[in-house]
């Protein structure tokens, strides 16, 4: 280089040994022209390759900012070129001057190249020119002040005096580019809303608008945290989450790679014969790697430089020293150099932090929209290998694991290399002894392995027992109804309550383990240290620990006390992600319906055709065996067979649902499904039948006609915009299906497939629909059609029949050509015909089937024609007057009946805090601040015990030649140790009394939640979606038990971590506490400033995840309807949607936080300048022990302080899950279980029921539901209640079991006011067989008895006696049988009679009937009214009547009218009277002659 320039390229005399410093020309051409060229040549790659990969973007407009920056790069371009021009004036011009302008000018014009692209690609900011901008301010400043000192005025013409007039123009035009760099372009065509017509947001987040400045100091942020600190923030202050974080822009490309991954895993399987699932570790990393690289590039640099800060400390320590003789300028330098470190470390980090963050977010929205999408295709067999409270665990906890993990996962790979290189260090400073610290830590690896081994598996089986119960949870809270009319409620909530003490255990277990760990590395440092330095100081004596040894190695065994002391929780949490992996690798690698399972290929004439086809739900047995049938265009078919011929499957078949095992099915055109059970949608009734179509009115009409829903949208206060409620819970069973008919029929679909939708509505609707819908002469007359049926009355009129008996086709024809077979299709008439069901069939016809099937046979059936008489289908409303209620309500208020979830506002109210401490036990968190206070206090005076050790070791190294004096060694280094022992042991109680208390908190705070939730009042439930309440249960209960504790522990011990390195540093340098002082008076400001932002987005983050759990579980339940209508692609749109709603919040929080670090770290970066500078000023009277001390100390301060503002904000913002917990407090209570006034062991013993002048509403706010309700049921009636819908005759019910209480008047029960017992002591004594019969898992004798009650053989006797007992003895563990989800693994008609058995075993001098034998077929019901005749022959029997035929045997017959009676007579008088309500009632079901 010096031959090159011609002179000198570094002069220590000039440059360093000097009170004026200055670099050598060849230095000042050299280096400081070339470095920021090459820096903007290296990093324009990147620009360059972002501008072409940022997809479209419109250009910016020319503003005064891009025309500024344009100008002035030309007037630089102009000057450097004039420049040139005039050295070649000069022979003294070198080559090197000539190649230093060049150069310049080179990066002038690429800066220019770079700037016009920015602004045509539309990009407002870009760090490359920043950086380039400054680089070139701060070099071409040393030349300006070079050019300065060698100016002389005396020669007019000289090379120098050029060389000043170019810098002074030359540096002023850099300045200004860097002020202009310091903005953003700005699109002055995008002024207001209404303007932005480009912009595909309303509210587009600031950060894509700001400039590079303002990125990496998070001040576009500002706004938001203003307002948030001004008042609480609501939804409407969020930014539109930034396109590049949507869900459809993530999930595209990881789809794109688990598709390919998939396939290659297919190909694989079926070469070596072995399943091999895909990982999303492998798909996550093809997704982000480049995100992953750039965000660990970073985390390397920010972990490297802290080993910069010793050695700069190692030569502050020495400049302070009596000894030295530096200049005062390089104590200033060390200083500045000290901080420059510092601010680096914190950008680096923060950038690296933002990534990772930010990779975090978008893991967990693909993760959940894959998980969403799955749930959509999954198959039976894998369905029923995951519980619905698993897959909700999986969106809810499992990606919030993989969440948690993002910010450290980085940690973990960097702090190996930290502590190899402190190590390192270490062994320059200290020499061979390090390796006595060296030895301890490798002790640890092997005691840290076992540990985290236990944990891992604990953290498995806690997982899977929290799935047990967030499944148990979710079938409570749906059937919560049932558990209440039962009075089950406490049995169910004990189950749940054993779950959570298994769950509890293992988490205590974890605790401990995880205990034992923070004890061991919290030590670590602190062994490492007092070893090494007792070898040092002891294996010989001229080894003496004086200042710059002491402290640049306490600065070492500092820098590894961080991973060391993070590494625990970091470990902790890769654990849990671990686990979360595995959990959702397992449902995202389960079996798929098989996508070619059913063809699409043209087929004109035959739209539907099945040959030689085999289908299975499970691998196990074959449901359908050589299916062979065709079904022509436009034509009408009708599937009928016996109960479990498989009719459903038939229809799932043809959809795709089922495995298919041989054979082809296909299909052409368009499906629409009506399934058996009716699924609803949490919405308007319109926007039910629309289905995401848009509004016709015309045809909207037609189908609202033709689906008798007319009437039903009279009665509703809101008509067809009233709101639906999860799962229907204000429709009746017949409305729900008219409801999903409509829906079908508005979708114009190729092909209808009907599951017997007209078994849950009355006679006279069937035929309505039947006649105006589905029939010849219906509204899709013309379109292929599929009707499951078990209406005769239909069967003539239909094209075809298809005939189905034990999962196969046994006959297929028309009516007529069956009839005339004598087969299977004779046999079905004859269990089956019904004259009850739609019109009454020709006369003629029923001659003709009783010659076919024989007289004999069909007197035999006669009684079951007459029973099915009694089965008149359903009212139209289930609860009419209920629904009346809540709708009356919609007109007053229009209130939504599903009320939005509140969200908190302001600070976290105290009394939670406190409320949280007292669970877990105010003394116990005491004792575990205590012991990290004695212990941090310890660890504090170890470090001021080392100064004064060091000081001592100074002062006997000069009086003994060299030699340490081994009496104080011997003490110095007793004390240490002592010091050292008293901190490990209070670390270790600290982390146990803190895990135990936080633990014995989450174990309160559940059984408090699930304790309010069970004693709810019914209405609560109606109002309150599932998905919320899911909600609280699973992520917020798993904040609580797992994050939280975290959370205390670490900001516990990291707050008096930095409380002790301030000490430390105020007793070094007294006079830093002036400087400390408004310093903490701005860190506290900032905090609070902070908290109020981040704690509220925290809340809205938490509120905007309930939806998501909604929309999954309706998704769930209703997944082969959006299947059939193909609509899979609009629901997962939604699902993203809402998911992106969820993330809006979310992203504002990660820059919340990065916000708060800049902000703070940059105070951790003053405190070290302070400190440093404290003692370059107290030089002369400082002792080099005690800067040491200080600066060792200061260094910590900026991790210290980051860590404990993330930890505190994570503390404030997760507490929000104890606050959100703590909202159920509030939630309104029954009446007690049990009162001081206790009924008879043998009340009732008459069963008699009175009502006296009796009113009730709903809720508060809503129009009575029964008014002035006075009547006598007398012991061993059988009372008939019915009703045209809304008139109140479930609500009666609801009275009769205090579902709901009185507003005024009573109800007696054998002369015992019902009002003054306990609920449970009613609701035991009375007996109810609902419509829908629920089960919950668990084992089947839990089903029937849950409170174990009952002997084994009272269990059998009333199976025998409900018809079951043959079926349960087949079973392989009988009672101990194990219940699925919602009772899957039981038919509908095992179910009810299931239903009959608790019933039974009852058996109770009261029994209420709503309904029970809709949903069963002949045989069944015959069974069901057999048994209750002869086993509550001496019981009052009460029938809410939705079949009026059920109740035309009754003893007397109530009718009731808007919530009155207003007729109660027999059935034979009320009938003769035409005049009646009942009369015209039964002619409208076709009762009447």
């Amino acid at each position: 280089m010096n031959e090159f320039c011609g002179s000198t390229f570094w002069d220590r005399n000039v440059t360093w040994d000097t009170t004026d410093p200055y670099f050598t020309p060849c230095f000042e051409s050299t280096v400081l022209t070339w470095l920021p060229t090459a820096i903007l040549g290296l990093f324009s790659f990147f620009d360059i390759n972002f501008s072409l990969t940022s997809g479209k973007r419109e250009g910016l407009p020319w503003n005064p900012i891009n025309i500024g920056r344009s100008l002035l790069n030309t007037c630089l371009l102009v000057a450097g070129v004039i420049h040139l021009i005039l050295l070649q004036k000069y022979e003294e011009t070198s080559a090197v001057e000539n190649v230093a302008v060049i150069a310049r000018l080179v990066s002038y014009v690429l800066a220019l190249f770079l700037l016009i692209v920015g602004k045509f690609k539309g990009i407002r900011a870009s760090g490359t020119q920043f950086l380039f901008w400054l680089l070139v301010t701060i070099t071409e400043g040393i030349l300006f002040r070079t050019a300065v000192r060698k100016y002389d005025d005396t020669v007019e013409e000289s090379m120098q005096r050029h060389i000043f007039l170019m810098r002074f123009v030359i540096f002023p035009l850099c300045a200004g580019q860097l002020i202009l760099h310091c903005f953003a372009d700005r699109d002055t065509t995008t002024c207001g809303v209404g303007k932005k017509s480009h912009m595909p947001f309303e509210m587009p987040c600031p950060e894509k608008q700001s400039s590079f400045i303002l990125k990496i100091t998070y001040s576009w942020f500002d706004s938001i945290a203003w307002t948030g600190y001004k008042r609480s923030l609501n939804f409407e202050d969020l930014w539109d989450l930034n396109k590049d974080d949507r869900a459809d822009e993530q999930v595209t490309t990881f789809n794109m790679y688990w598709d390919a991954a998939v396939e290659a895993a297919k190909a694989k399987s079926a070469k070596s014969g072995k399943s091999i699932q895909v990982s999303i570790v492998s798909i996550l990393f093809k997704c982000y790697w480049k995100t992953l690289c750039v965000a660990g590039l970073m985390k390397l640099l920010q972990d490297l430089l802290p080993f910069v800060s010793p050695e700069l400390m190692k030569f502050l320590v020495a400049h302070v020293s009596p000894q030295s003789t530096e200049e005062f300028w390089k104590g200033y330098l060390y200083s500045g150099l000290l901080i420059l470190c510092s601010i680096l470390q914190t950008i680096f980090g923060v950038q690296h932090l933002k990534r990772m963050m930010l990779l975090g977010m978008r893991t967990r929205t693909v993760l959940s929209s894959a998980i969403y999408r799955k749930s959509l295709i999954i198959t039976s067999a894998a369905k029923r290998d995951t519980t619905a409270g698993e897959i909700v665990n999986l969106m809810s906890v499992d990606t919030q694991r993989l969440l948690d993990l993002a910010g450290l996962f980085f940690m973990a790979l960097t702090a190996p290399i930290q502590i190899g290189l402190s190590i390192y260090f270490l062994y320059n400073t200290l020499g061979p002894s390090v390796f006595a610290g060296l030895a301890v830590m490798i002790l640890l690896i092997p005691y840290t392995g076992f540990t985290q081994s236990r944990v891992r598996n604990l953290q498995m089986k806690q997982m899977l027992i929290k799935d047990q119960r967030v499944k148990l949870i979710n079938e409570i809270l749906t059937g919560m109804k049932v558990l209440k009319l039962y009075g089950w409620e406490q049995s169910y909530a004990d189950q749940i309550t054993k779950l959570r003490d298994r769950e509890m255990m293992l988490l205590r277990k974890a605790a401990l383990y995880g205990t034992s760990t923070m004890f061991s590395f919290t030590c670590a440092p602190f062994l490492v240290s007092l070893s090494t330095f007792a070898v040092y100081v002891l294996t010989d004596e001229t080894h003496n620990l004086n200042a710059e040894k002491t402290f640049v190695s306490l600065s070492l065994f500092n820098i590894l006390r961080m991973p060391m002391t993070m590494l625990p929780a970091v470990i902790a949490i890769t654990i849990q992600a671990m686990v979360s992996v595995d959990r959702i690798n397992r449902f995202l690698n389960a079996e798929e319906l098989e996508k070619d399972s059913v063809t699409k290929e043209k087929n004109e004439d035959e739209p539907v055709v099945i040959k030689d086809a085999s289908f299975s739900w499970t691998d196990e047995s074959v449901t359908l065996a050589d299916i062979n049938f065709s079904v022509k265009k436009g034509s009408l078919t009708a599937v009928v067979g016996t109960v479990g011929s498989g009719k459903t499957s038939l229809l799932s078949a043809i959809l795709g649902d089922l495995k298919k095992h041989k054979g082809t099915v296909n299909i052409d055109g368009s499906l629409s499904y009506v399934a058996q059970t009716a699924w609803i949608q949490n919405a308007s009734l319109r926007e039910n039948v629309l289905f995401k179509d848009g509004f016709q009115e015309d045809k909207y009409k037609s189908v609202i006609d033709a689906c008798a829903l007319g009437p039903d949208l009279e009665l509703l206060e809101n008509a067809d915009q009233t709101e639906i409620g999860e799962k229907g819970i204000n429709l009746s069973g017949g409305q729900k299906q008219r409801v999903s008919l409509a829906r079908a029929a508005y979708k114009e679909s190729d092909i209808y497939l009907w599951d017997d939708p007209l078994s849950a509505v009355d006679a006279h609707v069937g035929k309505h629909i039947f006649d105006k819908l589905i029939g010849p002469q219906g509204l899709l007359n013309g379109k292929t059609r599929i009707l499951v049926t078990h209406g005769v009355s239909f069967l003539p009129k239909v094209d075809n029949i298809v005939v189905l008996k034990d999962g196969r086709v046994s006959e297929y024809g028309t009516f007529q050509q069956l009839l005339k077979n004598r087969g299977s299709f004779a046999e079905f008439l004859a269990q089956h015909l019904d004259t009850g069901e739609g019109e009454e069939m020709d006369e003629s016809l029923v001659e003709e089937i009783g010659e076919i099937v024989g007289i004999e046979t069909l007197g035999r059936n006669s009684f079951k024609i007459e029973n099915q008489k009694r089965r008149s289908t359903q009212d139209s409303i289930t609860s009419g007057s209920r629904k009346k209620g809540n709708l009356v309500k919609l007109e007053s208020e229009k209130p939504k009946l599903i009320q939005a979830e509140t969200t908190a506002e302001g600070n976290i109210q105290s009394g939670i805090i406190f409320e949280y401490f007292k669970q877990g036990g105010l003394l116990i968190f005491l004792f575990g601040i205590s012991f990290t206070i004695i212990s941090n206090a310890a660890a504090t005076y170890a470090n001021i015990w080392l100064s004064q050790w060091s000081k001592q070791a100074t002062i006997d190294e000069m009086e003994r030649n060299g030699t340490n004096d081994r009496e104080t060694t011997d003490k110095y280094l007793g004390i240490y140790g002592g010091l050292g022992a008293a901190q490990a042991v209070t670390v270790l109680f600290a982390a146990g009394t803190m895990a135990m208390a936080t633990l014995n908190a989450a174990a309160k705070l559940h059984f408090g939640m699930l304790r309010k939730v069970i004693r709810a009042p019914m209405w609560f439930f109606d109002t309150t979606p599932l998905g919320r309440l899911l909600n609280k249960f699973s992520k917020d209960v798993d904040t609580v038990d797992i994050v939280l504790p975290q959370n205390l522990r670490s900001g516990n011990m990291i707050l008096f971590n930095t409380l002790g390195a301030i000490v430390s540093i105020a007793y070094s340098t007294p006079l830093f506490l002036a400087f400390i002082a408004p310093v903490a008076v701005f860190y506290f400001f900032l905090q609070r400033f902070y908290v109020a932002t981040s704690r509220q987005l925290k809340r809205m983050e938490s509120v905007s995840r309930s939806p998501i759990y909604s929309k999954f579980g309706e998704t769930i339940s209703g997944s082969t309807t959006i299947r059939a209508f193909g609509l899979q692609d609009e629901f997962i749109l939604e699902s993203d949607k809402k998911i992106d709603d969820n993330q809006q919040a979310y992203y504002p929080f990660i820059a919340s936080n990065l916000w708060i670090a800049t902000r703070l770290e940059a105070i951790g970066s003053l405190i070290i300048f302070a400190a440093a500078m404290f003692a370059v000023a107290s030089r002369e009277s400082i002792d080099p022990e005690i800067v040491g001390l200080s600066i060792s100390s200061a260094l910590q301060i900026t991790a210290l302080l980051n860590f404990l503002v993330r930890t505190a904000s994570d503390l404030e913002t997760n507490i929000v899950a104890v606050e959100r917990i703590a909202e159920l407090n509030s939630t309104p209570q029954e009446a007690p279980w049990e009162t001081g006034l206790k009924p008879a062991k043998e009340w009732p013993s008459e069963g008699k029921v009175e009502f006296s002048r009796y009113e009730t509403r709903y809720r508060e706010g809503l129009d009575l539901v029964l008014r002035g309700i006075s009547c006598t049921f007398k012991p061993g009636e059988r009372i008939g209640i019915v009703g045209r819908t809304g008139a109140g005759k479930s609500s009666l019910t609801l009275a009769l079991f205090r579902l709901i209480e009185p507003t005024s008047g009573k109800i007696f029960i054998d002369g015992q006011d019902i009002v003054e017992i306990g609920l449970h002591d009613l609701r035991k004594k009375i007996t109810i067989i609902p419509q829908d019969p629920v089960l919950f898992s668990g084992i089947l004798r839990t089903n029937l008895d849950p409170f174990s009650s009952h002997t084994d053989q009272d269990i059998w006797d009333c199976l025998e006696s409900a018809h079951l007992k043959s079926y349960v003895s087949s079973l392989p563990q009988g009672l101990e049988y194990e219940v699925a989800e919602e009772g899957q693994n039981f038919s509908m008609g095992q179910r009810q009679l299931i239903c009959l058995a608790r019933a039974l075993l009852r058996k109770t001098k009261i029994l209420v009937l709503d309904e029970a034998t809709a949903a069963v077929d002949l045989e069944t019901d015959d069974l069901i009214q057999k048994t209750i005749r002869q086993e509550f022959a001496e019981s009052t029997v009460i029938t809410i009547a939705h079949r009026l035929n059920t109740i035309m045997d009754s003893t007397r017959i109530v009718v009731l009218d808007k919530g009155q009676i207003v007729e109660v007579d027999t059935p034979v008088n009320l009938m003769k009277d035409k005049t009646t309500i009942f009369y015209s009632m039964a002619k409208d079901a076709g009762l009447t002659q």
